[in-house]
C-alpha cells in the first residue's frame, strides 16, 4: 500500500511542478516514518490488524503521519496540498480532488486500526518490546513528524476559512467511505507486475513520457 501510494503521489508533484519540490518534501517525510512504523508493527497484514490491536504509542505516530498525507491542518501535508491546488490547472482539480478522497480513505486504515495499552509481562514479550520500542526508532519518529509540524510553518498563508473546511469535508467523506464501504472490501492486487522485467519496461515507458513532456515544454517555451 506505502509502495502504490508514494507512486500515486508523484502524480500531485508533476501536476504543479513549480511547487513540487514542497509537496515531494512533505510526502517524503511521511513515508519514511511510515516505512519505519511497518517495521515495527505485529503483521503487515491490514486483516490480521484489525483484529491484533497495537500499542498506543505506535498508534499515535501511524495517525500522525496519516493525517499529514491525507492533509489534515497543523501538517505539512495541509499546506502541501493547498499550494499545489492553487497551482492547478481547472481540467487538473477534479481529478486532483479525487485523488485527495482516495488518499484520505487509504490512509484511515491506519488511523482505524484498534490500538490499547500494552503491559506485558514475561521474559519473552519484554524482549519483543524492547525490539520494537528502542530510542533510535522514536528519535527518527521525533525528527521525520516534527520536521511535518515545523514545515507547515512556512506556508502559514494557507490558513483560510476555505482552504481550512475543504480539506476537513474531504477527510471526513473519505473516512465515512472506509468505515460503510471499503473496510469490509478486501482487494487482492496480482504480483505478476512486479517481475523486474515489467518493472523495467514501465519505468522506461515513464522516462520516456517524461522527455517527450520536457521536450515538448522546451519547444513550447521558445
Amino acid at each position: 500500500m506505502l509502495a502504490f501510494s508514494t507512486i500515486s503521489q508523484l502524480g500531485f508533484v508533476l501536476a504543479a511542478p513549480v511547487v513540487g519540490g514542497f509537496y515531494a518534501l512533505t510526502d517524503g517525510l511521511v513515508k519514511s516514518a511510515l516505512f519505519l512504523i511497518a517495521g515495527v508493527l505485529p503483521s503487515r497484514d491490514f486483516k490480521q490488524l484489525q483484529q491484533q490491536p497495537i500499542e498506543n504509542k505506535i498508534w499515535l505516530v501511524l495517525a500522525i503521519a496519516s493525517f499529514s498525507i491525507s492533509g489534515f491542518p497543523l501538517l505539512s501535508g495541509f499546506g502541501a496540498k493547498v499550494l499545489t491546488s492553487k497551482n492547478l490547472l481547472p481540467w487538473q482539480a477534479i481529478a486532483m480532488n479525487i485523488a485527495a478522497l482516495g488518499t484520505a480513505i487509504s490512509f484511515a486504515k491506519f488511523i482505524f486500526l484498534p490500538h490499547q495499552s500494552f503491559h506485558r509481562q514475561g521474559k519473552e514479550s519484554e524482549l519483543e518490546k524492547k525490539k520494537q520500542l528502542q530510542p533510535g526508532f522514536w528519535w527518527a519518529m521525533v525528527i521525520l513528524l516534527g520536521g511535518l509540524a515545523a514545515v507547515n510553518v512556512f506556508y502559514y498563508e494557507a490558513y483560510t476559512i476555505t482552504n481550512t473546511i475543504k480539506p476537513l469535508v474531504t477527510i471526513a467523506l473519505g473516512w465515512l467511505a472506509y468505515l460503510l464501504i471499503f473496510k469490509k472490501l478486501v482487494i487482492k492486487l496480482p504480483r505478476y507486475f512486479e517481475q523486474l522485467d515489467h518493472l523495467m519496461g514501465v519505468m522506461s515507458l515513464m522516462l520516456i513520457l517524461l522527455f517527450w513532456i520536457v521536450w515538448t515544454q522546451t519547444q513550447y517555451l521558445t
